[in-house]
């Protein structure tokens, strides 16, 4: 059975959590790799909306076991928070598995967070101010905490003061704020030791064991390939790697392991943040993509910027993942437009280019080359097959797939769990 990859193929909030929960009652692991509460997931089940931050969209599937892995940097005030408020509302969650080896947000990486961004002014990068970027920063400089570390109080106390050694320096006296108090970290981080300790695991070993027994294991990543800090729009990137290496580095488990690769793509582009974004719209076009898409994040609860589909990406995409299939979203978003623009190149300095510039300022200046399709006006909500679309509709999925780079096996045409066309089995 396989072990697969599902990750977003744009700048993230494609959908991955739908394309989870659709393989989630077929999979027997469901594994974040990286990232933190700084994604978010919607996944519609019947008439109930779940919004998901940190937790893996498994954690719905009452046959799943869902794993937060090495890679993810963790906010345990934010777990126990999700965790309670999908037992109020009748989930188990006692199947989670969390890595002793993930990296714990203190509040001293919130509050670094939110005061570089302010600091920055104009140049900021538009951080969810979650305490994502100086916690990986930490665990690169060998000062981070680990789960681990909360069960040596020693240990977790001498790495506080390591970190707040400097970092209370930089509070004072470049951003004139109080100094932390070390021991005020210590106790409340202690404060979820107990709490957290029945999901605690050697995650890296226990799916290693069940990809060689055969079980079905899903890995899912927080943010898209576009925002990954060495192959996305650097800087206005996350502080991790979304992308499918990403998966074998926070998980521990060998890419010799994996057997798909599947990219989440929406139907149309979106993004939150500050960075370039070509196909960007300013019009009652994108107004529409907004509104009618209900793009608004999940995590930040901002507007989503909205533009046409490009296929540039889409193409950068497949190959820094090995992207073996394509998950489409949100066609249905795209029904009442008579035609449709998709960016098949860019402009930069009079010449066209039909690849992901590595240049940071050509892709600032990219201007997109548009093609244009027919659209349809049908309601495409109820179609089952990829043959009860309207053929416009079809024309465009082909068309995207040809694009891109590799076959659309799943196509979106609602938010609801069964809004779904599968083409291709994914579990094949």
């Amino acid at each position: 059975m396989p072990a697969l990859v599902l990750l977003g193929a744009q700048w993230g909030d494609e959908g991955k959590g739908k394309a989870t929960d659709l393989l989630g009652g077929s999979v027997d692991y469901v594994v974040r790799y990286q990232g933190g509460n700084n994604a978010g997931h919607t996944v519609v089940v019947g008439d109930q909306k779940y919004a998901l931050h940190l937790l893996p969209s498994g954690i719905l599937s009452p046959g799943c076991t869902p794993v937060i892995g090495n890679g993810v940097v963790v906010d345990p005030a934010v777990l126990l928070s999700e965790l309670s408020g999908l037992n109020e509302r009748g989930v188990d969650t006692s199947k989670l598995l969390l890595s002793g080896n993930a990296h714990l947000i203190t509040p001293y990486h919130t509050t670094v967070d939110k005061v570089t961004e302010r600091f920055l002014g104009k140049r900021k990068i538009g951080t969810t101010g979650r305490g994502i970027g100086p916690t990986y920063a930490d665990k690169i400089n060998r000062v981070g905490i680990r789960v681990q570390d909360l069960y040596d109080e020693s240990i977790l106390t001498q790495k506080v003061e390591a970190a707040l050694d400097f970092k209370n320096q930089i509070l004072a006296k470049l951003y004139n704020r109080r100094a932390i108090d070390v021991a005020q970290i210590v106790d409340e981080m202690l404060g979820y030791a107990e709490q957290i300790k029945p999901f605690v695991a050697d995650t890296t070993l226990i799916l290693n064991n069940a990809i060689d027994e055969g079980k079905v294991v899903l890995f899912e990543g927080g943010q898209g390939t576009l925002l990954d800090v060495d192959h996305g729009t650097y800087p206005f990137v996350t502080s991790s790697n979304p992308t499918a290496g990403g998966a074998c580095t926070g998980t521990g488990v060998g890419p010799t392991k994996i057997n798909r690769v599947i990219g989440i793509l929406k139907a149309y582009t979106t993004r939150v943040g500050a960075g370039p974004f070509p196909t960007e719209l300013f019009d009652k076009d994108g107004e529409a993509l907004r509104t009618i898409g209900g793009e608004r994040g999940v995590t930040t609860g901002r507007d989503r910027r909205c533009g046409w589909f490009d296929a540039v990406i889409a193409r950068y995409a497949t190959r820094v993942n090995g992207l073996t299939d394509f998950f489409l979203t949100k066609l249905d978003v795209l029904t009442g437009w008579e035609q449709i623009p998709v960016c098949v190149a860019y402009e930069i300095d009079g010449k066209r280019v039909e690849e992901l510039p590595y240049s940071q300022s050509d892709f600032h200046h990219a201007k997109p080359i548009y093609e244009m399709l027919p659209g349809w006006s049908e309601d495409i909500s109820k179609a089952k097959t990829f043959s009860d679309l309207p053929k416009n509709a079809q024309a465009y999925v082909k068309a995207l797939e040809e694009m891109s780079g590799a076959p659309i096996s799943a196509i979106g045409v609602g938010p609801g769990r069964d809004e779904t066309i599968e083409i291709n089995s994914f579990l094949s």
